[in-house]
């Protein structure tokens, strides 16, 4: 109840809305055991069922420059915030 006065506003994510934008997702996070080669190889993690505000999180930290990844950050920055958090909705529903 306190954060009903706090003056804080998190947007709420519409899973049903990210349908539409998972398409850049899902070419390295949807198929399983996937690695990538660049900058180095590594497993590419799984999105589903992690928790929404870890999700939302790191995509922000990926926009923002504060988390780097060259693909990943290219993504983020062309992702508004309602964006991420439909994103982090969907994947932790999964």
């Amino acid at each position: 109840m306190s954060l009903a006065f706090s003056g804080v506003v998190q947007a709420a994510g519409d899973a049903e809305a990210a349908k539409a934008k998972i398409s850049m997702c899902i070419g390295c996070h949807g198929i399983e055991g996937y690695r990538t080669s660049y900058p180095v190889v590594y497993h590419v993690p799984k999105l589903g069922g992690q928790h929404e505000a870890y999700l939302a999180k790191v995509l922000r930290d990926y926009k923002s420059g504060e988390r780097k990844h060259p693909q990943m950050s290219g993504i983020a920055a062309t992702l508004s915030d309602q964006d991420i958090e439909d994103l982090a909705a969907y994947y932790a529903s999964k």
